[in-house]
């Protein structure tokens, strides 16, 4: 599942975990995690790869996946699902000081979940846009506000909520877990840390009924969570009050496959891999707002995932079916479609899109797909951005961006993303956009050209990649 070194590489760093005991195998992959990392060359996009090291007999079966990855708001922390239900937990970047000062608590962390992990977020995130942040400070933000949580969606339904901070995490009792990572750089700096891991989760969130597909914490300050399930429903919880639940919004006839939140906190929107809707939800009111129809170009299909930009005006998702994948973007305040780009290939099931996602100045969209290729996309343009190599011995399964940029993707591959610096225009779009909607937008009495623009209906409404054919045409 990962691109193999040479002894010629200039940049080499691995991650071992030794155990103070010694065990067989089996028990090593499920109880605690057994890692390495690898810089090569081979992609130039590709900083490092993030590599669970796992017997041959567990290659490639289910429960070693990588579901969910994230970043913490500040980017100083890296969380990801290695299979078995673990999660790790490691300073980011690797190399930092701060990370090697045992004073600062910077160790890495192993979370023993019990069940496959398939959904995780960082929390609280703090206010992007000053009206949010105003309406913070009446929140209950004072309590968590020293806190750095993790969620962590599993199998069976239930959410554990962890402390990064205190380290306080579940392991069953008696396997308190003592080990040793060894850190080698390139400058031939051996680093030994010693990482103690025990204790509980912090609580548990029970309530849903099927796997826990994705977690979202609201960029309000506050410690509300958003949960969305395969048992057709999302929830709302109070973090605050122990995890009581606020609501339970249900509407969706089948599994639903991702989640997210606008920037000022005003609306949800969920996808249904099955039933093929995508709802927005009020975060105000805990009610259904409306669901986005019109201009589906094949009748079969399946919705995989969705993100708002980081301005609110804009919600991409993402579907596929069995010979082309695409990727519309809705101004969610009208439920208008904007654009639609659209990907065709030659193989039935070959090229399924997984995971999709904004970057943070919101000029960049990153997608992950079957063959494992990250494509970066600026909405508008015909071609990508970036186009990383393609590799069919695994599946493409998340995405995501570093808070400063950046960008990650199963099985934890660091990659370089564009490095581009926005326009002015675009600056002052996404100030705007941040506290304006498109009703508020459209009355304004601005040339026609500028309010296309600021209402991103410049952006062409139907694009194919390069690698698509011309002369296969849309349906409906």
């Amino acid at each position: 599942m990962s691109r193999d070194t040479t002894a010629g590489d200039e940049h080499r760093a691995r991650f071992q975990e030794v155990k103070s005991e010694e065990c067989d195998k089996e028990t090593m992959c499920s109880t605690g995690t057994n890692a390495e990392l690898q810089q090569t060359s081979s992609d130039p996009a590709l900083l490092l790869e993030l590599k669970t090291r796992r017997p041959p007999s567990l290659e490639g079966r289910a429960g070693c996946e990588t579901w969910s990855v994230d970043f913490s708001p500040d980017g100083a922390w890296f969380a990801w699902s290695m299979g078995h239900g673990i999660v790790w937990v490691v300073a980011w970047p690797l190399d930092s000081e701060d990370s090697q000062n045992a004073e600062s608590d910077r160790g890495d962390k192993s979370f023993s979940c019990g069940h496959p992990v398939w959904g995780l977020a960082f929390g609280p995130r703090p206010p992007k846009s000053s009206a949010v942040a105003r309406q913070a400070k009446t929140g209950k933000t004072s309590k968590g506000s020293k806190s750095l949580l993790l969620a962590t969606g599993l199998e069976n339904g239930v959410i554990k909520i962890w402390n990064v901070l205190t380290g306080e995490i579940s392991i069953p009792a008696g396997d308190a877990l003592t080990c040793t990572l060894f850190l080698y750089f390139s400058n031939l700096l051996w680093l030994i840390l010693n990482v103690f891991v025990s204790g509980d989760a912090v609580f548990d969130l029970h309530g849903h009924e099927g796997v826990v597909r994705d977690l979202v914490f609201p960029q309000n300050g506050t410690l509300t969570l958003i949960s969305s399930s395969r048992d057709k429903t999302l929830r709302i919880w109070d973090l605050a009050q122990k995890g009581k639940t606020v609501q339970v919004l249900s509407g969706h006839k089948d599994w639903i496959s991702s989640c997210c939140v606008s920037s000022d906190c005003s609306m949800i929107a969920s996808v249904g891999r099955f039933d093929r809707m995508v709802c927005l939800w009020s975060l105000r009111s805990y009610t259904f707002i409306r669901k986005l129809t019109g201009g589906n170009y094949k009748t079969l299909f399946l919705l995989s995932s969705c993100d708002f930009s980081p301005d609110g005006a804009v919600l991409a998702t993402a579907a596929f079916s069995g010979s082309s994948w695409w990727i519309d973007l809705w101004d969610p305040y009208t439920a208008e479609k904007l654009a639609t780009l659209v990907d065709y290939f030659n193989d039935i099931g070959q090229n399924q899109i997984s995971s999709i996602q904004f970057s943070p100045n919101g000029l960049h969209l990153a997608m992950v797909t079957d063959d494992r290729a990250l494509r970066i996309w600026e909405p508008g343009q015909r071609g990508m951005v970036m186009q990383t190599k393609s590799d069919r011995a695994s599946n493409g399964l998340c995405c995501k961006y570093h808070p400063q940029g950046g960008n990650q993707r199963r099985p934890c591959e660091v990659l370089g993303g564009p490095r581009t610096v926005p326009s002015l225009c675009h600056l002052c779009r996404s100030i705007l956009r941040q506290s304006v909607s498109t009703h508020q937008m459209e009355p304004l009495p601005l040339p026609k050209r500028i309010l296309q623009y600021l209402t991103y209906r410049n952006i062409p409404e139907r694009l194919k990649t390069c690698c698509s054919s011309d002369e296969e045409d849309w349906e409906g």
